[in-house]
């Protein structure tokens, strides 16, 4: 029995030991939460889906929906009342969870997936305890809230922290880096959007989703593992790459949304003109704009080559200045429908896309110092990037910007 134990604790576990080691708290949690579950559908249908008042508040996600959320808090309800009547105060149960939080990080760097995802979902449940215990007992400060948010980054953090130092050979690092800065955003943007007056809440992937998914698939990962890869030293633990892979995505598309959200909340209303179209258009028709002129360059310097026996390089040159005019005069007519003078346009048109070029250029040189990422990823990736930053911003509000005074001059359509 101490043999196990000692085997347990320095992790040099048999195959089968593994398994059970991440199942059997699965399996007590899973008996717990289905129990209760099966309970809690016999409640609804006898009394309704009890109201959680906090959870109204906060609202559901389109990952995590209300029900889930009632019967989450009505299921930890014998745990919530243990907590409530030990007489912890708050800010004990933020310290406890995020002293559990950065254990988790420990252990996973450590190797030890099961153990640091059962104390990463723990701290979650503890930092969901610890606000209603504050309200419940009237001691909510702006102390403690200050504590329980930055604690809540540092488990966060020590997490992913512990991931990136277990997948540091790994092209794993790279879904731990941007998962890294998604869920740093998400509550960053929530935070300067309160400092700016604007309340920010909105995402599919915000706290609770992050601690349930990563969590979830670091803790049962060594299961499959066992099962599928019994003999490796360092396993991959996939069902904990396939939660942080989600996890990374859904991260830093909740902080774009809220960051999109933020800034048009603040931004000035745009002047009003029956010629702008909408901004699904503009970009419609800005990349069809795009999309002819590439074919019409394409096509121009095949021509002048192959019939025409123009040297490539001077069929290139020549392509480029037909594909820009042709891009000009689509975006000028049809996307912005501008009616500014030409000669200061041309001039703007021409700085975008000199600059546009040579961003595009840097871009794809940074992006081949890395051989492992294939030309093609990295050309596209630097040409995205060019293109939302840059080109489509700059077009819309710089080139095709038609001033006041030239708005004012239109005639209204009858």
């Amino acid at each position: 029995m101490l043999d196990t134990l000692v085997a347990w604790i320095v992790g040099d576990l048999s195959p089968s030991a593994r398994i059970w080691t991440a199942l059997a708290p699965a399996l007590l949690a899973c008996a717990y939460f289905i129990l209760g579950l099966l309970l809690f559908l016999v409640r609804c249908a006898i009394k309704g889906v009890p109201q959680d008042e906090e959870t109204l508040k906060r609202g559901s996600t389109i990952l995590v929906g209300m029900f889930l959320r009632h019967y989450f808090f009505w299921v930890i309800q014998p745990l919530w009342k243990v907590v409530y009547r030990s007489g912890l105060p708050a800010n004990a149960l933020s310290m406890l969870s995020g002293l559990l939080g950065v254990s988790s990080g420990v252990a996973v760097a450590a190797g030890r997936f099961t153990l640091g995802g059962w104390l990463f979902l723990a701290a979650g449940i503890l930092d969901v305890m610890d606000g209603r215990v504050a309200r419940l007992r009237k001691e909510a400060n702006p102390a403690g809230a200050a504590l329980d948010s930055v604690l809540d980054r540092y488990v966060d953090s020590a997490m992913l922290m512990g991931l990136a130092w277990y997948y540091r050979d790994t092209w794993v690092l790279l879904p731990v880096l941007v998962a890294f800065l998604g869920t740093s955003l998400v509550p960053y943007v929530r935070a300067r959007g309160e400092g700016l007056g604007i309340n920010i809440r909105g995402g599919a992937m915000q706290r609770l989703e992050r601690v349930l998914f990563l969590g979830v698939g670091v803790a049962l990962s060594p299961i499959f593992e066992a099962i599928w890869f019994p003999e490796q030293k360092h396993p991959m633990h996939w069902l904990a790459v396939v939660g942080l892979v989600f996890v990374a995505i859904m991260s830093n598309v909740t902080a774009f949304s809220r960051f999109r959200a933020l800034v048009n909340a603040l931004a000035p209303p745009p002047p009003v003109s029956q010629h702008k179209r909408t901004k699904a258009a503009v970009f419609g028709f800005n990349a069809l704009a795009g999309a002819i002129a590439t074919a019409v360059d394409f096509v121009a310097v095949l021509g002048m080559v192959e019939w025409a026996s123009f040297s490539p390089t001077i069929a290139t040159a020549l392509g480029c200045v037909l594909g820009g005019v042709v891009n000009y005069s689509i975006n000028r007519l049809v996307t912005f429908r501008s009616q500014g003078a030409v000669a200061p346009q041309l001039a703007r048109y021409t700085l975008v896309s000199a600059t546009s070029a040579l961003l595009n250029a840097g871009g794809v040189a940074l992006l081949t110092l890395h051989p492992q990422l294939p030309y093609a990823l990295g050309w596209w990736l630097a040409r995205g990037a060019v293109y939302f930053a840059w080109n489509l911003p700059l077009q819309r509000d710089y080139v095709f910007n038609d001033p006041p005074e030239t708005l004012m001059e239109r005639p209204h359509a009858a």
